[in-house]
């Protein structure tokens, strides 16, 4: 069973910051790249960060400086720090794996407000 579980999420003031983690099961994890995806209500799915399984990373141009996506194969973890928050980051943040296929998390969710 391939599983992607992430993990915290939450609400934080502009200008905050949070850690997102996500574990993956079920999957020879070092082979796959992994991402986030975020998606905000009434908007279309849109890549945050990706990192290929030797750590290689790209960012959308919206996070470069502020977010950074890491991996610790040992742990079957993939983890994005976010920082300097903006109300425009709020979105349900979802972790993907892939190699052969793709799989996708359930999403946490990311609220920036004041």
């Amino acid at each position: 069973q391939v599983r992607l579980v992430e993990s915290g999420g939450g609400l934080v003031q502009p200008g905050g910051s949070l850690r997102l983690s996500c574990t993956a099961s079920g999957i020879i994890f070092s082979l796959h790249a992994m991402g986030w995806y975020r998606q905000a209500p009434g908007k279309q799915r849109e890549l945050v960060a990706i990192i290929a399984g030797g750590g290689t990373a790209t960012y959308a141009d919206s996070v470069k400086g502020r977010f950074t996506i890491s991996r610790d194969n040992a742990k079957n973890t993939v983890y994005l720090q976010m920082n300097s928050l903006k109300p425009e980051d709020t979105a349900e943040y979802i972790c993907t794996a892939q190699y052969a296929r793709q799989f996708w998390g359930q999403g946490t969710q990311v609220t920036v407000s004041s």
